[in-house]
């Protein structure tokens, strides 16, 4: 397998932050229209927008979190021409699973079903790691 197959995951996890900043933009620009916000007060208070744009901007910071050891472990996994059919695999279960997360969480907001998925793409991330450890020392 070649390395480079690995960065089409991280690819996919950079487009799911590019989309949320997009959604996040159209639910601002909808709520100002709308003529709901305070425009004193969201300038200088995140918690001032309507609930529906306080789910897609925490979801944003969502992005800069595990996703961020996500790339890390990529590119050692890539730089280590450690990529093989069942890191290649785990590296697509934690976007996909990354992509379930932010559509719950800017949605329905359920709880209970996004620490589920949280839960399940921390497993993978930490796959991931045990994956890169085994590379490096052997």
């Amino acid at each position: 397998m070649h390395p480079n197959h690995i960065l089409w995951p991280v690819l996919a996890q950079v487009l799911l932050t590019i989309i949320m900043y997009v959604v996040l933009a159209l639910r601002k620009a909808r709520a100002v229209r709308s003529g709901n916000v305070n425009r004193q007060a969201i300038a200088l208070d995140n918690k001032a927008w309507p609930v529906d744009v306080i789910k897609v901007s925490n979801n944003v910071a969502n992005q800069f979190e595990s996703p961020v050891l996500f790339y890390v472990i990529c590119l050692v996994l890539f730089s280590l021409n450690g990529v093989s059919v069942v890191v290649l695999a785990l590296a697509w279960v934690y976007v996909l699973s990354r992509y379930v997360h932010a559509y719950v969480h800017v949605n329905a907001n359920s709880v209970r079903v996004r620490f589920s998925v949280f839960l399940l793409s921390m497993a993978v991330l930490v796959m991931l790691v045990v994956a890169a450890v085994w590379e490096l020392a052997t």
